[in-house]
């Protein structure tokens, strides 16, 4: 494989002509780290094995792509899997699409002899990227992954690169501190976000988005403990950080009470039915506003429905025809369809939602608090 031309056109396409990104990308063998990934099959509804080896030519556009590359589904890791099998689950593991890694970088701000640490080693990237611009002595990568950080420390020894890699949950403990600190998974506010910071030196600066929300939060770390910052004006999103082989099941038995009862109330929404995942800061004010929802949407047609539902025992579902007002059942102790409503009527009426370009400030404890104009929020309070 010519790797060499596809990484120069790959670093061409996702950073600047002077950029100091521009030589990591072009020298590093992407493919190399993703032999394997796995491809969603929109027919199947299910995730299919690919393998390079055995298909050159899809390896190579696949690796040397602005896209993200899915590497392990659930607890099935695509390197030990059989070519052309299926899996069912979310995706747990990735190689970041490499414009974002670089982005993620850029409002790092690093700099020569900085320790920095990369939270969410997938595989390796975004380490192999850093290792080539600041010395791989300078660069630690984390995961919770044994496998993801074998992999990834063999593969770039391969390549020359040397940083060091450690298994370890990092809700829950991280080794060492760091002046930079970049995380390639959302890291909840609260008992997550307060460990990330107590790894960072005062005056150190991290890079992360939070989970829940396609908010990427940026700041430095004063004396007091705190990190002050901002949202940045460009949204990202990345798996959750997690403490396990897999992610906790969904709510699957509510999902099902969601999609057929009743409910308590029934009525007509305002506005159209949306896809709330993809719709990046509607769905993370809403977690502001209602932390812990979860979402399903689907179309059929012209038919547009979508499912909200909450731990607590809440749940909505509205349905209607593509831009027609929908049919609204809720039921629970909370009226998640409501919660919606009121997000995106202040939506319409002011133009925009007070999100990205938002002050931020953690507290030690871990806690996000925002504020831009006269509205303030919060998040990861008990």
């Amino acid at each position: 494989m010519d790797w060499t031309r596809r990484a120069a056109q790959l670093a061409d396409s996702v950073t600047d002509p002077d950029s100091r990104w521009l030589a990591p990308v072009a020298h590093t063998p992407r493919h190399e780290l993703v032999p394997r990934w796995w491809e969603y099959d929109d027919r199947a509804e299910l995730w299919v094995l690919r393998d390079g080896a055995s298909d050159p030519e899809a390896w190579a556009r696949v690796a040397y792509s602005d896209t993200s590359v899915v590497t392990r589904v659930g607890a099935r890791h695509a390197d030990h899997g059989t070519p052309g099998e299926y899996a069912d689950g979310m995706a747990t593991s990735s190689s970041t699409l490499p414009s974002l890694v670089v982005r993620m970088l850029r409002h790092g701000r690093l700099g020569p002899g900085l320790a920095t640490l990369d939270l969410g080693t997938g595989a390796g990237g975004l380490a192999a990227y850093a290792a080539r611009r600041l010395g791989d002595q300078h660069v630690t990568s984390i995961d919770v992954d044994p496998y993801l950080t074998e992999a990834a420390s063999e593969r770039l020894a391969r390549m020359g690169l040397r940083p060091t890699f450690h298994a370890v949950d990092a809700t829950a403990e991280i080794p060492g501190h760091y002046d930079r600190i970049v995380c390639t998974v959302a890291i909840r506010p609260g008992t997550g976000l307060r460990t990330v910071l107590g790894a960072l030196h005062e005056g150190g600066r991290l890079v992360t988005t939070l989970a829940g929300t396609s908010l990427i939060l940026t700041g430095w770390k004063h004396k007091t403990g705190e990190l002050v910052g901002c949202i940045e004006r460009g949204g990202a999103e990345f798996m959750l950080t997690r403490s396990g082989h897999d992610y906790p099941p969904a709510l699957s038995e509510l999902f099902a009470v969601a999609s057929d009862q009743a409910g308590d109330e029934t009525g007509t929404g305002r506005y159209p039915v949306m896809d709330v995942a993809n719709a990046w800061e509607v769905r993370s004010m809403l977690e502001i506003t209602t932390p812990g929802v979860q979402s399903r949407y689907s179309t059929h047609d012209r038919r547009r429905t979508l499912l909200l539902i909450h731990a607590d025992g809440s749940w909505a579902r509205a349905i209607g025809e593509w831009t027609d007002p929908p049919t609204v059942h809720q039921g629970g102790p909370r009226r998640l369809w409501d919660a919606l409503e009121r997000i995106r009527g202040r939506l319409n009426m002011e133009g925009a939602l007070p999100l990205y370009g938002a002050h931020a400030r953690v507290t030690p404890d871990g806690v996000v608090h925002l504020s831009r104009g006269q509205w303030s929020g919060s998040l990861g309070e008990e």
